[in-house]
């Protein structure tokens, strides 16, 4: 398993509308091979900046069948209108639990 940690800074005052939105984009998340689970953690010192952290069952599943599929389309479709910059993606590997 990886985990995919996206940084989301999204336009000030549209938070609320961000994570309304956020709510559907988990329902396609939900459809993507490989997807397990996503956790969603807003910033304390920047209130309009969340990271995202999504646990996939390979790197390909996020980075070959997700983003290369319909799928990320519609997963942006929902959410990407709120973003002030582009978000920030990494892949993490787990080394100890």
């Amino acid at each position: 398993m990886i985990m995919e940690t996206a940084i989301m800074r999204v336009h000030e005052g549209q938070e609320e509308a961000f994570l309304a939105a956020l709510e559907q984009g988990k329902q396609v998340l939900a459809r993507a091979t490989g997807f397990n689970a996503i956790h969603v953690h807003r910033g304390i010192e920047r209130s309009s900046t969340f990271l995202l952290a999504i646990a996939w069952d390979t790197l390909e599943d996020h980075t070959e069948g997700f983003r290369g599929g319909p799928l990320f389309a519609e997963w942006r479709g929902h959410i990407g209108a709120y973003f002030a910059e582009a978000p920030q993606v990494e892949h993490w590997t787990l080394l100890a639990d």
